[in-house]
């Protein structure tokens, strides 16, 4: 068993990767959307804050048997490391997760953090796993799936209708791929209103400025995703009151993925979250024409938002996602 660094630049690295990635999801949620290899290889190649891949395979050449991606914050969070530990189904109860564990957890106490961040679905072999390394579980994630083709006729411009009544006095922009320079200011600010989202305990939101926006789109697009973002204004004071986007899955065209949806506080009580999206739903059914699911997660305690998701026909999709922390030093015991 090696564990080695794992080059994110080599197509053939990062498709013997994604094989991993993609026999485990089908072991464990074979309900959930695919997996894309576009997508992996775009938050790979370009992490949005300095990340590392290290892989545990054999002696034989290529081979990968599990493998895990370290994220180290370098602006909030500057105590934590989030690690995403995959290991194929045919290479379990081997002792590969107990060792990449160790390892990740060595990566991050010689980077000064003292916590490791992951994520698991219920009742499944990383779950089990959690519990046997004495991960403390944190948030639960509720995943939901809308199935555009189950919405009865009208239900989305009535829907569409009853929001823009209760938002008379805004109007509503929209572009695809970068924002326009005069509303980034107003997407700071919508940013920045995720802040009183459902977070786990002690851990920091992210602070966004214009600097850190524009790195974020210069992010995105150098990872070749194609994102799509509507927004509301307050035509009296011209600030921007909500904001959703939703990414479209190019490798999987029937698949698409909510990305943010936030209100400021200032501008909720009007239904905005409910217009921008059913208005974003009318927008993808012209641009991506093949689109007919689209994935959501949101902390199971937020109900102001999966009330709105309800109502646009949005499914649980089990299981639900858990959070984990673990201590390093455990890790490293």
């Amino acid at each position: 068993m090696r564990i080695v660094r794992g080059d994110e630049s080599d197509r053939a690295t990062t498709q013997a990767l994604f094989e991993v990635v993609r026999a485990a999801d089908e072991a464990d949620d074979p309900l959930g959307p695919p997996w894309s290899l576009r997508r992996l290889r775009g938050w790979l190649e370009n992490p949005v804050e300095p990340a590392e891949t290290w892989i545990c395979g054999d002696e034989t050449p290529g081979s990968v048997q599990g493998w895990y991606y370290l994220f180290l914050p370098e602006r909030e969070n500057l105590d934590r490391a989030y690690v995403n530990l995959t290991v194929h189904p045919a290479a379990r109860r081997r002792g590969i997760g107990t060792a990449l564990l160790r390892h990740a957890a060595g990566r991050a106490a010689g980077a000064g953090r003292s916590v490791l961040g992951s994520g698991a679905l219920q009742d499944s072999a990383g779950a089990a796993f959690g519990v046997r390394v004495g991960a403390t579980p944190g948030l639960v994630e509720a995943r939901r799936v809308q199935v555009l083709g189950k919405l009865p006729a009208g239900r989305v411009a009535f829907l569409r209708e009853q929001a823009a009544r209760a938002a008379a006095g805004y109007s509503l922009v929209a572009w695809d791929g970068r924002i326009p320079e005069q509303y980034l200011a107003g997407y700071v600010d919508v940013g920045n209103a995720m802040a009183d989202a459902p977070h786990e305990a002690g851990q920091e939101p992210w602070v966004w400025d214009v600097d850190r926006v524009r790195e974020q789109m210069d992010n995105r697009e150098r990872q070749d995703r194609r994102v799509y973002t509507l927004a509301a204004l307050h035509d009296a004071s011209g600030e921007m009151a909500a904001v959703t986007a939703v990414e479209a899955d190019q490798d999987n065209p029937g698949w698409g993925y909510q990305l943010i949806t936030a209100v400021t506080r200032k501008h909720r009580g009007h239904r905005l979250g409910m217009l921008v999206k059913t208005a974003m739903l009318d927008w993808l059914a012209v641009e991506e024409p093949a689109l007919e699911r689209i994935m959501t997660g949101n902390a199971a305690v937020n109900q102001y938002m999966i009330a709105i998701n309800e109502e646009l026909g949005y499914e649980l999709l089990p299981p639900l996602a858990q959070s984990y922390e673990l201590p390093v030093a455990d890790a490293l015991g």
